[in-house]
Order: C-alpha cells, then structure tokens, then sequence
C-alpha cells in the first residue's frame, strides 16, 4: 500500500478503521448519488436546480480524476469511478464527454479501457446521444492540436477496441 497523507511509510491501519472508511466514504457517495439524481428537470417554469458545489469545483479536475481513478489503486479506484459518474451526470454533457475522451486517451491496459466502457454503460441509461458526442469530443481534441502522436495513437487503439 502507498504511503498517503494519512498514512507514514511502512505504517499499515487497522483493518475496522479501513473498514469505517469505507462505510463512510460510500455514505458520501450515496448522499451525492442523491442530490444528482433527486434534481428536478429544468422546464420554463421551474427555478434552477440546487447546485452541489462539492460537484462544481471538481468540473475544473475531470482529467486528473480519470488519470487517478486509472491508477487502479484497491478500492479507491471504485469510489473515483462513481464520483467521476455522478460529476458527468451533474455536469453533463461536457463532463461525459471529457471523462470519456480522457479514458479513451489515457488507457493502455485491458483494465483501464474497461473503465471506459462502465462508465458509457452508465451514462448512457440517462443521457442521450453520448457516443456521437464523444466522438465529436475526441475529434475536436484531435483537429485542436492538443494531443502529442502517441495519445493519438493511443485513442484510435482504444476506440478500435471498444467498436
């Protein structure tokens, strides 16, 4: 196990404090999954939804949380991926979209593009016409001139992959 702000090297936590991190964390999770999903659909005649600025200051860090969350690291990896799933479907379609390119780009293992392909599964049951506009997304990057060759390389591996 890494060493963590919490943790010295070489210092291991008992495994009921691990244990209690999880069931916090995944109360947190839950809690968010709330304020995402119990959000009115904007009409004419609705005022705007309630924002959640813990989700709106991580709009500005999708990239550096997919580049985390493909670390694979125990269960921290699962949190990151659900956070990453809630922020897209609060944040959408920009933060879909990204999170998805940023995967597609980042992976290079079986594993990692997996990652990808869960969170399309996912967000594609509440948003429409999100494989088109990833694509957009990624061909966009491309023209934009914002990818070195091998990320390129990389993308066209990966979206070769997952079609």
């Amino acid at each position: 196990m890494p060493a963590s702000v919490i943790t010295p090297p070489g210092f291991t936590l008992h495994d009921g404090v691990r244990d209690a991190c999880d069931r916090i964390i995944q109360l947190l999770l839950l809690n968010l999954q709330k304020l995402v999903y119990n959000r009115p659909s904007l009409n004419l005649s609705d005022s705007f939804p309630r924002p959640v600025p813990f989700l709106d200051a991580l709009r500005s860090h999708v990239r550096e949380l997919c580049v985390e969350t493909l670390r694979l690291e125990r269960k921290r990896f699962l949190w990151q991926h659900q956070l990453l799933s809630l922020l897209a479907v609060y944040s959408a379609p920009h933060c879909a979209t990204d999170a998805l390119f940023f995967f597609l780009t980042l992976a290079k293992t079986p594993e990692e593009l997996a990652l990808a392909t869960q969170l399309y599964a996912v967000l594609s049951s509440c948003l429409v016409d999100l494989l088109p506009a990833t694509v957009k997304t990624c061909v966009c990057q491309i023209q934009a001139g914002r990818l070195p060759e091998s990320q390129i390389i990389q993308l066209f591996r990966n979206l070769a992959a997952v079609l």
